[in-house]
């Protein structure tokens, strides 16, 4: 026997649910009967068995396509189609059935798909996507929700990932009961959970997004939220730093946010400051490319906001070890600041441009942009920026070759600082200090510069910091033909780089030098071609030449 689409008899709010739950109920209770309920809620009786009947897979869903549109190629914009449909089986239909009836070929119908999205999938009137949504929206447990349902669902409909749900008091700080609102949303399989979030099929999200995303008053509630988690002051040895690592997980929506309502509410300050912490939040937490960096670029130069969205996203890029482009808008960020007359940003600005020179290898003038840094704050007696210089002008002045100058100005801005305090700046020069000693050969010196860093960092968990205190490490134990213990530190830097692509790639370039140095060459081959391959990616050219050198000697000890 068998209940087909049961939702609405079985929907305990109904006038007539209590009888006709009883009567399935004592059906399922016959070992002779076989009784099958097919049904969006779970609101079945609890001697039945439930199934979750999951989305199709791709060749199931072009089998299933394709016996109802007579099409005998396939192609990656046919894949994408049935990709954004998130394979669902009654969208898929839909959409064959529509392109069958109109005889279109595949590329009318990807044309189609683009213009009109879920709007295509629809026979007739009765039956349709919309249709099957409004039906399960129409049912008495929805209902029961009150009139705000449809905007919580619509805000789960905007995100990409939908939404946390740890998160949804956060969210929605002023909505009563907001956990067993969305906990009836899965009940209705409007929703589902996925590695903790609430999220939809992608045709049931494009169906319930607001079309307004301004006009939604939930979606501004979650926007405020987000704003105003964004605006922590993040540096990492200040409150706020270790809780903002929950933009590792939600970047995709936040990003989707500033995507959309940096289109839409362009003038907005507020939208682009929130950018700028954004980019700030990922810059710290997680190293990637964003979809924003050309719409940052595109502000006008007089727009407020401009200089920190370009420098923020300058620091992004540092991050990756995309230097050419970090140059380029550190550039354009010190221009603007010094047309705004601010020398607090000037001096900033130029402290991280000399490091980007550093990285390209254009050392004499990334010494010079650091000691035009270093006037400013002697002038604007900043004893922390002042401090902040001296560490990055050492490191500049130690790839210049330029040793006692470098160990003179990390020592110097370690005694700037107050005892105790920016704990962050103190653990960086200890590792400059431990670099520069081994450029010196004065082992010890460098191994007991480098582990004070580490006792430092080790109590605040900073990722980034740890990681390239163990690659320090690491190489020294190298320099000293130490290679199990070398190997053994790069090992432990690895374990600090997810969410760091170019921290892997450093890591893996190391190893592969460690392992020719011990004739290992198809093992030190295998990390140089896979760092190799994450450089390419991230746009870091002089690690890549670097790469391709290791590749070139590693083939030539090879052919010897």
């Amino acid at each position: 026997m068998v209940l087909d689409n049961a939702e609405s008899i079985l929907d305990l709010q109904g006038p007539t649910a209590q009888e006709i739950y009883a009567v399935v109920e004592e059906l399922s209770q016959f070992s002779n009967i076989c009784l099958c309920i097919t049904s969006r809620t779970s609101t079945v009786p609890p001697d039945c068995d439930t199934l979750d009947i999951p989305t199709l897979s791709m060749d199931a869903a072009r089998d299933a396509f394709s016996r109802i549109y007579k099409y005998n190629g396939w192609s990656d914009q046919f894949n994408k189609i049935l990709e954004q449909l998130d394979f669902h089986p009654l969208s898929i239909t839909l959409l064959a059935t529509v392109a069958q009836r109109n005889k279109w070929d595949i590329d009318r119908l990807a044309r189609e798909w683009t213009r009109r999205r879920t709007d295509i999938l629809q026979t007739h009137h009765s039956k349709s996507l919309a249709a099957t949504i409004e039906m399960s929206l129409a049912s008495p447990i929805f209902q029961q929700l009150g009139p705000d349902a449809r905007g919580f669902l619509g805000v789960v409909a905007f995100f990409p990932q939908g939404v946390d749900e740890n998160n949804l008091d956060w969210l929605f700080p002023t909505i009563p009961d907001i956990t067993n609102i969305f906990d009836t949303f899965c009940v209705l399989s409007l929703t589902y959970r996925t590695n903790g979030f609430i999220t939809m099929l992608a045709p049931l999200r494009d169906h319930l997004r607001p079309k307004d995303p301004k006009s939604s008053q939930f979606l501004s509630m979650a926007k405020g939220s987000y704003f105003t988690r964004l605006s922590v002051d993040l540096y990492p040895d200040r409150p706020g730093f270790e809780e903002a690592q929950w933009i590792a997980s939600e970047d995709v929506n936040v990003e989707h946010l500033f995507d959309v309502f940096t289109s839409i509410d362009a003038n907005s300050v507020d939208v682009w400051d929130g950018c700028a912490n954004f980019v700030r939040h990922l810059r710290w937490h997680k190293n990637r490319f964003v979809v924003l960096g050309p719409k940052i670029e595109g502000l006008p130069d007089d727009h407020r906001s401009k200089p920190e969205c370009l420098f923020e996203l300058s620091e992004l890029l540092y991050s990756i070890g995309s230097d050419v482009e970090c140059k380029r808008l550190l550039t354009h960020t010190l221009k603007l600041h010094r047309e705004r007359g601010n020398d607090s940003q000037v001096a900033q600005t130029l402290v991280y441009l000399a490091d980007a020179h550093q990285r390209l290898d254009f050392y004499e003038e990334g010494v010079q942009l650091g000691k035009e840094a270093l006037e400013i704050y002697e002038r604007l007696s900043d004893t922390v920026g002042h401090a902040r210089c001296l560490g990055h002008l050492a490191w500049s002045l130690h790839d210049e070759g330029q040793l006692d100058a470098a160990e003179a100005a990390a020592s110097r801005a370690i005694n700037l600082l107050p005892e105790g305090g920016e704990q962050f700046l103190v653990c960086q020069c200890h590792r400059i200090l431990g670099e520069i000693h081994r450029t010196k050969g004065d082992t010890e010196k460098a191994i007991s510069h480098v582990e004070a860093a580490l006792g430092i960092a080790s109590s605040f968990s900073w990722h980034p910091q740890l990681f390239w205190i163990h690659f320090s490490l690491a190489s020294i134990f190298s320099d000293k033909e130490e290679f199990d213990d070398a190997d053994a530190r790069i090992e432990r830097a690895k374990s600090y780089t997810v969410n760091y692509p170019y921290h892997l790639g450093r890591a893996m370039e190391l190893q592969g030098r460690f392992w020719y140095e011990q004739r290992r060459f198809e093992e030190a081959k295998s990390e140089a071609l896979r760092a190799a391959e994450i450089f390419k990616k991230l746009g870091a050219t002089q690690d890549l030449e670097r790469c391709e050198r290791l590749l070139r000697d590693i083939d030539s000890e090879q052919s010897e």
